[in-house]
């Protein structure tokens, strides 16, 4: 192939500069999470052409500590009420979306010849790496639910940022112009240290997306009590929206492709049905609730936590309400997902062998 051909630093430069490139193209355009969507893009085409470079795992937990910083800014007990006096519909959206995954995964493994582990947690709509990490205890092939993990992320962020996009209109081109390189206080290297610390402590308290998680909430409670005012530089967030895109597309290695092209239809019949279904649940919080229908549908998006978060910060979402219910649907999926895969394997015997 291609790629496989050339030396790693032929293989970053086209990965630097193409991403750049289409980054700056998209936000041309007024592309929410153009610069996740530019090196997502990239890093899936160069992973198909067999490009050899990944994104060391450190970086990556790295920039989601970073994204919980900047998540922790839009945290505060406001969120909390909404939640608290709907709590009804809050779990009745949850449970709906457990319904959903359960029977996306049961009907996956019952019409293609995924065994049932791998089919229940490759259509999880959890964190995209929490669900990787835990699929190998249970007996799933690690790699095809990282592609579907990840093929799902994909197909997710770009309907989001579409829906983002039409949803902001002719507001998108009166945003204010973005400061990328603004003057550093303490506080800034506070919020490195908030974000490092949460890298960490995460797998250290086996917290799932805890590199993400961890500082979301502590730097929430910091920054709402005014003990530390946060500050997350655009082009600090900028270098971990690069980072998160590259380790999501580079993943879409030719090897993994040819062996999930047998069920790839089904893959995505199946991520499709999901994101119908999550899309009739925002429909019906913006009906109950009064949020606004973009919002809603970041709020049920059953894509990674890390790039709903991108781009509800990218438009004009209210991404505490956002994170607080993709939150409680992680928490749930963690709990329910073991029981769940069980379920699957015994129950959704594939058609090919019961015919």
């Amino acid at each position: 192939m291609l790629m496989e051909r050339m030396a790693p630093a032929g293989q970053w430069v086209i990965l630097v500069a193409s991403s750049l490139i289409l980054g700056i193209i998209l936000q041309t355009f007024h592309v929410p999470a153009a610069l996740l969507l530019g090196p997502m893009i990239v890093g899936v085409i160069m992973g198909l052409f067999g490009a050899s470079v990944r994104i060391h795992p450190l970086f990556f937990k790295i920039s989601q500590g970073v994204l919980g910083c900047m998540i922790a800014q839009s945290l505060s007990p406001s969120i909390l009420p909404p939640l608290l006096n709907d709590w009804p519909l809050v779990l009745m959206v949850l449970a709906a979306t457990l319904f959903a995954s359960g029977l996306s995964g049961w009907l996956l493994v019952r019409f293609s010849n995924l065994p049932g582990p791998t089919g229940a947690w490759g259509s999880s709509p959890g964190g995209a790496s929490a669900m990787v990490a835990m699929a190998g205890d249970f007996g799933a092939d690690v790699r095809l639910v990282a592609f579907m993990q990840y093929l799902r992320v994909l197909f997710v962020a770009t309907a989001a940022a579409f829906v983002a996009r039409v949803s902001m209109g002719d507001s998108a081109s009166l945003a204010a112009a973005v400061v990328w390189f603004p003057p550093l206080t303490w506080r800034f290297f506070a919020t490195v240290f908030l974000a490092l610390a949460g890298v960490w402590l995460g797998p250290r308290l086996r917290i799932p997306s805890g590199a993400l998680l961890l500082p979301a909430v502590v730097g929430a409670v910091l920054h709402s009590t005014g003990t530390v005012t946060l500050e997350v530089p655009e082009w600090l967030l900028a270098m971990a929206y690069t980072l998160i895109g590259w380790s999501v597309g580079l993943r879409f290695t030719r090897p993994i492709f040819k062996l999930a092209l047998r069920t790839l239809p089904q893959m995505i019949a199946s991520i499709i049905g999901l994101m119908l279904i999550c899309g009739g649940m925002a429909w019906v919080l913006t009906k109950l609730l009064g949020v606004d229908m973009l919002t809603a549908y970041l709020a049920t998006s059953p894509g990674g936590l890390d790039t709903v978060a991108i781009i509800a910060a990218g438009s004009h979402a209210d991404l505490g309400f956002v994170m607080a219910m993709q939150t409680l649907r992680l928490i749930t999926i963690l709990v329910t997902g073991p029981a769940m895969a069980r379920f699957i394997s015994r129950s959704a015997v594939p058609a090919s062998s019961s015919s």
